[in-house]
């Protein structure tokens, strides 16, 4: 057999020194394993313990009481005819124990009208109650950015399918004093979003900047996560206009749409793709899964006249898959007659009843109003009363947690009332 050449064998060996897989030593979700390495290479996958960790890097913890489980994983890095291999040991944690949930969590700013407001602030519901809520932290910020715009805006909360990680992700915009600067926010913005990753909602890793939207977006906002059993990942989706290579300074007109893209752990994300363009401005969808279904509330961004009713408001659209079918129209307009507008919509279901809630952020008025309604499907939505919602709240998630979580919560950040 001739001998490889040296350059093969020295890309093989450096692309595989350089291969970097995350949180082996605590592993509780699917891993991203890639394909392709540095310097033009290829790699190949193979594990010690295919039942546990396959080479696709699909994850089946053990189940609870058995322990955790190590697993070899081992890189072959192909280049010509040259290989080089590497060895990882991943730590598979054991499955955690069902846990009923017993109440809420919310993750909110409060607006541009302070150096502080775009920061990510949070609040316990009372009891069980999603009506009533204390502020946490003494109403200061729990998260505060260090990058980027250095502005944290829309943040949103996702749990994993096992129950014991939660990642959150939030928009990279900064306007507290930059009044009048929405329109370059949306032509030369962050194309990136911020996220933290936690396993018990009190301790959270570092901050990261993952870089999201396509090369011709200018902005990248209100980012959200549903994870798609279908797909074995999670569907990241947010606004972007995206302006067309011709205009790379970004002077031309465009519309926000809303793209997606897939990840395992929120590090590594596949490419972007139009998840919803009717073709006019739409932002801030949120989603929520029930009997099968998806059901999708939007901000309608047009501007409002006779022949557009539901601008400024919320549509609501439902389909059977998350990104591969067509949504089908329930209503719009969600909270006209109530607020003067609406954007930012937050949607979860009653823990004790069956009954949603949508929240709805009256952008320039009161910040969140809540709705409630017993049927997805009716496209009906009635404002709630007698509601105390912490001040100032606006365009964020709502979380329920366990009794638990809850606690644990209150222990660290010791509400105030």
């Amino acid at each position: 057999m001739p001998p490889h050449p040296a350059g093969d064998v020295r890309a093989t060996a450096r692309a595989a020194a350089e291969l970097t897989l995350h949180g082996l030593d605590d592993v509780r979700g699917d891993l991203t394993l890639p394909g392709t390495g540095a310097h033009g290479t290829t790699v190949t996958w193979a594990s010690s313990g295919p039942g546990v960790v396959d080479p696709a890097g699909t994850v089946h913890r053990p189940a609870r009481g058995e322990g955790s489980a190590r697993v070899r994983l081992t890189a072959t890095v192909t280049r010509g005819g040259a290989t080089a291999t590497r060895v990882f040991t991943a730590s598979v944690r054991e499955l955690p124990e069902r846990q009923p949930y017993a109440a809420y969590l919310m993750a909110y700013f409060t607006g541009e009208n302070t150096a502080d407001g775009e920061q990510i602030r949070m609040a316990l519901s009372r009891g069980d109650d999603p009506l009533h809520w204390q502020e946490l932290n003494g109403g200061r910020p729990v998260l505060t950015s260090r990058l980027g715009t250095g502005g944290l805006r829309d943040p949103f909360l996702v749990r994993s399918p096992e129950g014991d990680t939660f990642h959150l992700i939030a928009t990279d915009l900064r306007m507290h004093g930059r009044e009048g600067c929405w329109d370059e926010a949306q032509r030369t913005g962050s194309r990136s979003v911020m996220v933290w990753d936690s396993h018990d909602l009190v301790h959270w890793g570092e901050q990261r900047m993952v870089e999201v939207a396509p090369l011709g977006a200018g902005n990248a906002w209100a980012p959200e996560a549903c994870h798609d059993e279908a797909l074995g990942a999670y569907v990241v989706f947010w606004a972007s206009k995206i302006y067309p290579e011709e205009d790379p300074e970004h002077t031309g007109s465009t519309h926000n749409r809303m793209l997606y893209a897939t990840t395992r752990d929120f590090r590594t994300f596949g490419e972007p793709a139009v998840w919803h363009d009717p073709g006019y401005s739409v932002i801030d969808s949120t989603v929520i899964r029930h009997d099968g279904r998806f059901y999708r509330f939007t901000k309608d961004e047009r501007s409002p006249s006779s022949d557009t009713p539901g601008s400024k408001f919320i549509t609501a659209e439902t389909s059977p898959e998350l990104i591969s079918a067509p949504y089908t129209f329930l209503a719009d307009g969600i909270g006209r007659g109530v607020i003067a507008r609406g954007e930012g919509p937050a949607v979860f279901a009653s823990g004790t009843t069956r009954k949603w809630y949508l929240f709805i952020d009256e952008f320039g008025g009161r910040g969140y109003v809540p709705f409630e309604s017993t049927d997805l499907d009716s496209g009906r939505w009635t404002v709630c009363t007698g509601h105390t919602l912490p001040p100032g709240a606006r365009h964020g998630t709502v979380l329920p947690v366990t009794r638990q979580e809850y606690e644990r919560l209150l222990a660290a950040y010791a509400p105030v009332g």
